[in-house]
């Protein structure tokens, strides 16, 4: 799983060099949402009734899927992959932080405040306070994907108030459902009609960041989560990456400082803190890739 979620950031990058963000996104939630809905007819999965929750799925898509996806895909036009990975990872401090401000059952304990300084002591080193006091667009792409970050955490938060009891490839196909609803016409206002007469590493890499890194893999985590659990499947979050940062250096040519790792070690840290070595996991929430 780390392997075909680190690989995403390199298949978006190459995606790319050939089409602009709009239409990147709307080919990710389109094909995703097809997939996934194929996947609940296969397994006759009960669809939801009440017309709140495809309310609900409108939303989540906007939070969990439009938003966060251009963000980070913009930035990865001015960041490195790697460096737009290492962010990424601060999905999960952001995560008990907005579940502690926003849900009542969710306190941020001592421990989880500990954990919670050190992801953002990560952050901040990865960017380099020198990269926001000289403010530039690579300080503005960083920050772009750190607001993806915290779309995914308020994402994460408004689904277990809204979403509880689906089951989770239903819910997943629905918020895939409803940010193609919105993103789709963005993309062909935005960018003209959307065509599949791209060049053939364009359509691979299509190919695999909607249906393998977005749609087949969210299977997966589910399918894994239920046999080892969410405390263990914190490594997948610790592993994607390295798993970006190996395959930009190898593919890309691309070369990180090493603040980006230094601060990569703290988050790392924090999330090790937070997960409280497995006896008490983090607050679950939807795989944010």
């Amino acid at each position: 799983m780390s392997a075909i979620w680190g690989a995403s950031f390199l298949s978006i990058h190459i995606a790319l060099d050939d089409i602009v963000v709009a239409t990147a996104v709307a080919h990710r939630v389109g094909w995703a949402a097809l997939i996934l809905w194929g996947n609940v007819a296969l397994r006759r999965l009960p669809l939801p009734r009440d017309l709140r929750i495809w309310g609900a799925f409108l939303v989540m898509g906007l939070l969990n899927n439009m938003i966060p996806f251009s963000l980070m895909a913009w930035g990865q036009l001015h960041i490195e992959t790697g460096l737009t990975s290492i962010l990424n990872a601060a999905t999960a401090i952001f995560g008990v932080l907005v579940a502690a401000l926003l849900l009542a059952y969710e306190r941020l304990t001592p421990r989880r405040a500990i954990g919670v300084a050190l992801g953002f002591a990560g952050v901040t080193t990865t960017i380099g306070l020198e990269a926001l006091a000289g403010f530039d667009l690579r300080s503005l792409a960083q920050l772009a994907v750190l607001g993806g970050t915290l779309s995914y955490a308020v994402g994460a938060a408004w689904a277990r108030r809204t979403l509880g009891g689906l089951h989770p490839i239903v819910a997943a196909a629905g918020m895939r459902t409803g940010a193609a609803l919105t993103m789709v016409p963005a993309a062909r206002v935005l960018d003209g009609p959307i065509t599949l007469d791209l060049q053939p590493r364009t359509l691979a890499a299509i190919g695999y960041y909607a249906v393998i890194a977005t749609a087949l893999a969210y299977v997966l985590y589910y399918r894994v989560l239920g046999m080892v659990g969410s405390g263990n499947l914190m490594l997948c979050t610790l592993l994607i990456p390295p798993v970006a940062i190996v395959l930009g250096v190898v593919v890309l040519g691309e070369t990180l400082n090493l603040s980006a790792y230094a601060g990569f070690a703290l988050l790392a840290a924090g999330l090790m803190v937070l997960n409280g070595k497995g006896k008490r996991p983090l607050p679950k929430a939807s795989p944010a890739r």
